[in-house]
């Protein structure tokens, strides 16, 4: 992705804001526009932006809970009952692919949150696809010419979102592989971004997608109706998650995950992801490191049979 690409998915970003704090936002200088990763709103204080090396305090204006309240309108279009359900959930999907963070009073019924009033907080991703950056690593993820169970491993904010979305891609696509019928199930609505639903991220062209559902309802799912080949969900989090990708694999499904974790062995220390492990369901870790420069680079290794 080029400079002016980078800037154009800002503007995008920018989009979400009510008036007043988008124009705050677009008379930031090209570069730093540029390299933004997020726009961060807190009630009370000045908006921010999310950059590389931290987040920067280019303003002095406080933000307003009209303003947050202003800028769901703008992401929903006017139409919050259509959003309901994402939006219990703290986020929402924006057109052209931006997903924004929300935070406020939680109202509970039952021991469940049924949505959010008096909003604090808001934070919008710049959302960029890397597209390409799945190719080096693709073709390593056969044996035989048949998908190994792979596991993408990194710390919060190293990069798995991007790569799983582009390995989505391209196994889709048959980019370095044999194309594949892909299912993804994008529980937090971070990976293809449902907007309407219409993915607003290239996922590829054989690949079908459950939005907003959690993985151990999901996948029961998927294997009855979808006729998957792989499925790809983001980070796995609960021991009913293993359970059903336990069986995905039992039915000869191949699948594509993404964990927390820098490396295997810090896995290991985990007593969910040992047990993960130890079920030996996943043959193949990929690795994502942040070099000096901020690019990254991708190791892949065979996990224990």
């Amino acid at each position: 992705m080029d400079r002016q690409e980078d800037i154009l998915c800002f503007h995008r970003a920018a989009a979400c804001l009510p008036p007043r704090l988008r124009n705050l936002a677009e008379g930031l200088p090209e570069e730093v526009k540029a390299r933004a990763e997020e726009l961060r709103l807190r009630s009370g204080r000045p908006m921010t932006v999310l950059l590389p090396e931290g987040e920067a305090f280019p303003w002095r204006e406080a933000v307003s809970g009209a303003d947050l309240e202003a800028l769901v309108n703008t992401v929903t279009e006017y139409s919050r009952y259509a959003a309901a359900e994402s939006l219990r959930n703290g986020y929402l999907s924006a057109r052209g692919g931006c997903r924004v963070g929300l935070c406020g009073t939680a109202v509970m019924k039952d021991g469940v949150c049924t949505g959010l009033r008096e909003l604090s907080s808001a934070v919008i991703r710049v959302a960029r696809e890397r597209r390409g950056v799945g190719r080096a690593v693709v073709s390593e993820l056969f044996r035989s010419g048949r998908f190994q169970n792979t596991l993408l491993l990194a710390p919060p904010g190293g990069g798995k979102t991007t790569l799983l979305r582009d390995l989505v891609r391209c196994l889709s696509e048959g980019e370095g592989c044999e194309p594949q019928r892909m299912t993804l199930l994008d529980e937090r609505g971070e990976i293809a971004v449902v907007f309407r639903g219409r993915p607003q991220m290239d996922v590829g062209r054989r690949t079908d997608v459950l939005d907003a559902c959690p993985k151990a309802v999901g996948i029961p799912m998927v294997l009855r109706t979808m006729n998957p080949q792989i499925i790809a969900v983001d980070e796995i989090t609960a021991e009913e998650d293993l359970r059903a990708m336990a069986s995905a694999a039992n039915c000869g499904v191949g699948l594509l995950a993404t964990i927390h974790g820098a490396t295997v062995e810090e896995v290991r220390q985990k007593p969910l992801y040992a047990h993960l492990l130890a079920a030996k369901v996943f043959r193949r870790a990929v690795r994502i490191l942040r070099q000096e420069d901020g690019s990254r680079r991708y190791e892949t290794e065979d996990l224990p049979c």
